[in-house]
């Protein structure tokens, strides 16, 4: 049923707004309550869980926490083709990777780091020195070896790294 006017609604409204504002004020006729009363309960705040940090507060605390340079060893498996790779390598890009898993799994399974790199690393200036590449910054390596060696923590081994130089296998010492 419609309304026959269509003021009686806005009236009827106002009306209703009128009553409840009086009801939010003080009656002058009514007396206060004590000051006790309204003091009586405490509101306490709403109770609030613990806030993650938004991404970009985390990624700007984990760029601050990243050093700005590192120590690491690597093992490199090169293979046919690859940049730099000497000439007495003739394995495939195949052979390289599964080569490199290889090592991965032995480097994780406690086999010494260094005599890993000393037996199978492609890498002629590293090869004699234990695989050790002294300290670096992030800069001063290929992108793709410096993004997953400096995300390593302290004595963690990489997953296998591709670069145009072949696969890595990187052990962050400092």
């Amino acid at each position: 049923m419609s309304d026959p006017h269509p003021l009686a609604s806005s009236s009827l409204l106002f009306s209703l707004a009128l009553v409840l504002g009086a009801c939010d004020g003080q009656r002058q006729d009514a007396p206060a309550p004590p000051p006790a009363a309204k003091t009586a309960t405490p509101v306490a705040p709403a109770p609030s869980e613990p806030v993650a940090p938004a991404p970009s507060e985390e990624a700007a605390a984990g760029e601050a926490a990243e050093p700005e340079s590192i120590a690491a060893q690597h093992v490199l498996v090169a293979y046919r083709g690859a940049k730099g790779a000497p000439r007495d390598v003739k394995r495939t890009k195949a052979e390289a990777r599964k080569l490199a898993e290889e090592i991965l799994a032995k480097a994780r399974a406690g086999t010494e780091f260094a005599k890993l790199a000393e037996q199978y690393s492609d890498d002629p200036g590293t090869r004699t020195n234990l695989g050790n590449l002294g300290k670096f910054t992030k800069d001063k390596m290929v992108p793709e070896f410096s993004g997953p060696a400096f995300k390593l923590r302290e004595g963690e081994i990489s997953d296998v790294v591709e670069t145009p130089f072949g696969f890595h296998v990187i052990k962050r010492n400092q």
